[in-house]
C-alpha cells in the first residue's frame, strides 16, 4: 500500500447525501435555484421600489436554495448538519411568509416564491424543506447503523 493509498484509507468516509432519493433533493432544490434567482432578479433589476420585502425575500430564497443544493452535493457529516439547519430555517421563513401573506396580503403587493406557501410553485416550498428534513435524519440514521 502506498503512502497515498494509506492516506485515503484512514479517512472517514464522506456521507452520500445525493444517492438515491437524495437525487430527487438535489434535482428539485437546483430547479428551485433556477426559479428563485431567474424571478428576483429580474424583480430587482426592474421593479425593485414597488415590493422591496417581497423581491428581496424572494433573493433570500434563491440563496437558501443554492446553499441547500451545495450541501446535498457536497455530502459529508458537516454538510448533512448545515443542510438541516438550513432546511429548518427555510421551513420557518415557508412558514412566516406563507401566513404573513394570507393575514396581511398589503404587505406583499407582490408574491415571493414563499407567498401563500408556495402556492405558485405547486407547494414545493412548503414540501421541500419538509421533505428534505426527513431525508438528511434518515442518512444519519443510516450512517450510525453501518
Amino acid at each position: 500500500m502506498t503512502s497515498g493509498e494509506a492516506d485515503m484509507a484512514d479517512r472517514p468516509q464522506r456521507t452520500k447525501l445525493s444517492g438515491g432519493p437524495g437525487m430527487l433533493l438535489v434535482w428539485l432544490y437546483g430547479v428551485m435555484v433556477v426559479g428563485a434567482v431567474s424571478r428576483s432578479a429580474y424583480q430587482i433589476s426592474t421593479e425593485f421600489d414597488r415590493a422591496p420585502l417581497a423581491y428581496s425575500l424572494s433573493a433570500i430564497a434563491a440563496v437558501v436554495y443554492a446553499f441547500i443544493t451545495y450541501t446535498l452535493v457536497r455530502g459529508g457529516e458537516t454538510a448533512r448538519k448545515a443542510a438541516l439547519a438550513c432546511c429548518a430555517a427555510e421551513l420557518v421563513g415557508v412558514l412566516v411568509v406563507g401566513t404573513w401573506t394570507l393575514v396581511d396580503p398589503s404587505a406583499f403587493p407582490d408574491a415571493t416564491v414563499w407567498s401563500d406557501f408556495g402556492m405558485g410553485y405547486l407547494f414545493i416550498p412548503v414540501l421541500l424543506p419538509v421533505t428534505a428534513i426527513f431525508w438528511l435524519r434518515r442518512s444519519r440514521t443510516a450512517v450510525a447503523a453501518a
